[in-house]
């Protein structure tokens, strides 16, 4: 147990805290360990460098340039369809044909020089026999016409029209003396079918022979004319019977015995027992905050290779 303080029991819960030995110890991080030393310490490969691509072979596995197809055969187009045509005249039994004469052009628009059947009668500009034109006459003569426009009246060919008046109410007269005429041919009522019983359609189902009986009386009601108070306004309860209608209670003996308390654990010297408290959680530090500890630090942490840009 410390001096001062706590023990180890009360802080954490157990009776000893044992040291830290991941703590304080020598360690040396990956990134300054020695890794592959033949790699830089005697003499390297080194290659050409690379190499400019031009019409030479250098640049290339190859000292000398392979073809896909070896011995492959070259045909010319050309020189095929030309035999082709040569073997076709060899064919031909005499020289080449040639017409008599050349073509003959035309001298004019609606000649027939140089063609075969010459002129065409059908097409020729000759005029056919007609029948003389005789002239129709001339039109029959009327009176001059009449001078004025629309609105003027008998200036037309066919007579004037004669006025007719036609009243306001026409068409409900005429409609009135259609129904007065029809009522007039009309014998007697209308026909009414009068073969239904009387007990479902004549009779009153809801009527009452009975006398009604004399009507209730209405009791009226009295209105006070004074409002209802109380006698004494209500009283507040103060930890007290005060505002009850009882009394407050008399006191009464407990009919029960008495609790009987615990008597108090004490040890040797007199003083309470306190018992030890349970198992406490140890404080336990992260492993990745342990790793960044150890990587870096006060001494080395400018010598770090930093990720981010800043």
């Amino acid at each position: 147990m410390p001096p001062e303080g706590k023990s180890d029991m009360e802080r954490i819960g157990i009776f000893k805290e044992m040291g830290y030995i991941s703590i304080g110890d020598k360690y040396t991080p990956f990134i300054y360990r020695p890794f592959n030393d033949s790699a830089y310490k005697n003499k390297q490969m080194l290659i050409g460098g690379a190499k400019s691509k031009s019409a030479l072979q250098t640049g290339y596995f190859d000292t000398q340039f392979k073809r896909i197809f070896e011995r492959e055969a070259f045909t010319d187009p050309v020189k095929i369809d030309r035999q082709y045509r040569i073997q076709q005249a060899k064919k031909n039994i005499g020289k080449a044909f040639l017409p008599s004469n050349g073509e003959k052009k035309t001298c004019g628009v609606g000649s027939y020089y140089g063609t075969f059947g010459g002129p065409i009668q059908a097409m020729s500009t000759l005029q056919t026999p007609r029948k003389p034109k005789i002239s129709a006459g001339k039109n029959f003569y009327t009176n001059p016409p009449k001078k004025g426009s629309y609105g003027y009246p008998d200036i037309t060919l066919s007579k004037m029209v004669s006025y007719s008046s036609d009243p306001y109410d026409r068409a409900k007269e005429m409609l009135k003396r259609e129904i007065m005429s029809h009522k007039s041919m009309l014998k007697g009522g209308a026909f009414r079918l009068n073969l239904h019983p009387n007990e479902c359609f004549d009779s009153n189902p809801y009527k009452f022979d009975k006398p009604l009986p004399p009507p209730k009386k209405i009791e009226e009601k009295k209105h006070f004319t004074m409002p209802f108070k109380p006698s004494s306004p209500s009283k507040k309860t103060g930890g007290m019977k005060a505002g009850t209608f009882d009394t407050y209670p008399s006191y009464s003996a407990e009919p029960y015995g008495t609790k009987k308390t615990k008597s108090v654990m004490t040890n040797k010297e007199g003083k309470i027992f306190h018992p030890s408290p349970g198992p406490k959680s140890t404080p336990v530090k992260s492993i990745i905050s342990l790793n960044v500890n150890k990587a870096v630090n006060a001494t080395n942490y400018n010598r770090i290779p930093s990720v981010m840009a800043y």
